[in-house]
């Protein structure tokens, strides 16, 4: 209940802003241009806060956080006194209606450089993207790995990170190879190498692995011991009598042998009586545990037993503070939003041709949960999130369906082209087929976000 109340927070604070900085930037172009606003809105709805400006706007806050939206003087909508009618919508040049339409996606953009030139100003925690091995039989078979290597780029993008090396893969998806360069961890300058993995039958399951994973990349991780650093009390562990400082021997009668094997056995016996042998004050034990279980990727009951083993501390050579100044901040965070919007670009094509599912459409029961967890790592997770998040809303705005403000864009640029505007009818029509495509794609969205609960 804990963890549904901080998503629905989380979600309501990111959506609110979000939808804040949208909204406000049809309404600052919109009185740039000259236009009376009547009314700005954030929700839709009953209000449960209102306020009259003195410019005349009322303000208000709605109970429903889903949307939001600005009310412009419009002679299309309403009867305009006379002495009115210069401050409405519609009497505005084309170019000025391009402008108010098309400064919420700015809007959006805007905003998510600000969140991200905040977030570089704190400082992210990060890791350097190092491989230790690969799997045979994948595509990153041809990389040759006798060390830790670091990944330097993926394709002509240079990569800090994982995050980055993720971006950078998920944009290649479809493509019939991607060239990965590399170099040793302790290598000297000029060691850099470049791999080409042949991905025509790459296959990706976002809900079951990384693109790293999928790729054949192993990870490189520190050592894991079999000694337990945690055991929740209020799971199925703790209940069997296991405690924190055992150490793992065997399972059904089975020697431990690394942790990945050992998760694996718990998640494929849930509800299945397991005896585990542990080490305990030099004395082995043997304990009757039932893990319990959870809903896992497309729905599947897995096991979870609610303990932790002892991990090594990630090395300092490995270790990243992307932290930049006042200045560098500026032009990082509008770098990184560029990025984001090409990759977000990229994957909506791709959606059209068939390279990536339309099974992983995500609605707003997956971005509560992004934004609950990305609000658990901190503040400066939760403004990158912001920043991701805030970048799609505007591409979507912007897609040419006649009920988004790309669908607006698309009638006001036809009438730049013509000379005049596109007729009543087959905007109205317009509007109807826009409003039934994106009412399939929400729907698409929330079936796949209540097959993933």
């Amino acid at each position: 209940m804990l963890d549904f109340l901080w998503n629905l927070g989380s979600f309501a604070i990111a959506l609110g802003l979000l939808i804040t900085a949208h909204e406000y930037g049809h309404f600052w172009v919109a009185r740039r241009c000259g236009v009376k606003v009547e009314r700005f809105s954030i929700g839709f709805g009953k209000a449960i806060w209102r306020k009259v400006g003195q410019d005349g706007t009322e303000y208000v806050l709605a109970m429903i956080p889903l949307g939001g939206y600005v009310k412009m003087l419009d002679e299309r909508v309403d009867d305009v006194p006379d002495e009115l009618k210069p401050q409405a919508f519609n009497r505005k040049s084309v170019w000025q209606r391009i402008a108010i339409v098309g400064a919420g996606p700015m809007a959006n953009f805007v905003f998510a450089i600000f969140a991200l030139y905040i977030m570089y100003l704190i400082g992210v925690p990060s890791l350097k993207p190092v491989i230790e091995s690969t799997q045979s039989d994948s595509p990153a078979a041809v990389i040759q790995v006798t060390r830790p290597m670091q990944v330097l780029a993926v394709g002509d993008q240079k990569v800090r990170n994982w995050e980055e090396v993720t971006y950078a893969l998920v944009s290649h998806i479809g493509d019939s190879q991607i060239d990965l360069t590399l170099a040793p961890m302790s290598g000297l300058m000029g060691e850099e190498r470049t791999y080409r993995l042949d991905t025509s039958n790459w296959q990706f399951d976002p809900e079951k692995q990384s693109p790293m994973s999928s790729l054949g990349l192993n990870i490189f991780r520190p050592e894991i011991s079999p000694v337990l650093s945690f055991v929740s009390e209020e799971g199925a562990a703790h209940a069997g009598g296991i405690q924190v400082g055992d150490e793992l021997v065997a399972i059904d009668g089975e020697t431990y042998q690394d942790w990945d094997s050992f998760v694996d056995k718990i998640k494929a016996s849930p509800g299945q009586l397991l005896q585990i042998t542990v080490r305990r004050n030099g004395e082995q034990l043997h304990l009757n545990v039932t893990p319990g279980s959870r809903s896992g990727s497309r729905g599947v009951s897995e096991g979870v037993l609610g303990v932790a083993p002892t991990q090594a501390p990630w090395p300092e050579a490995m270790q990243l503070q992307l932290e930049y100044g006042f200045g560098e901040s500026l032009l990082v965070a509008a770098d990184k939003t560029w990025q984001l919007v090409a990759v977000s670009i990229k994957l909506i094509g791709k959606l059209f041709t068939g390279d990536v599912s339309v099974k992983n459409l995500s609605g707003p029961i997956s971005i509560a949960q992004g934004a609950g967890s990305s609000a658990n790592y901190g503040l400066v997770y939760f403004l990158g999130f912001l920043a991701l998040i805030s970048v799609n809303l505007g591409i979507i705005n912007l897609l040419p369906l006649p009920v988004l403000d790309g669908g607006h864009l698309l009638y006001y640029f036809i009438e730049v082209i013509t000379g005049r505007p596109v007729p009543e009818k087959v905007q109205e029509i317009g509007f109807r087929f826009g409003a039934a495509m994106l009412l399939m794609l929400m729907s698409i969205a929330l079936f796949n976000d209540f097959s993933r609960l």
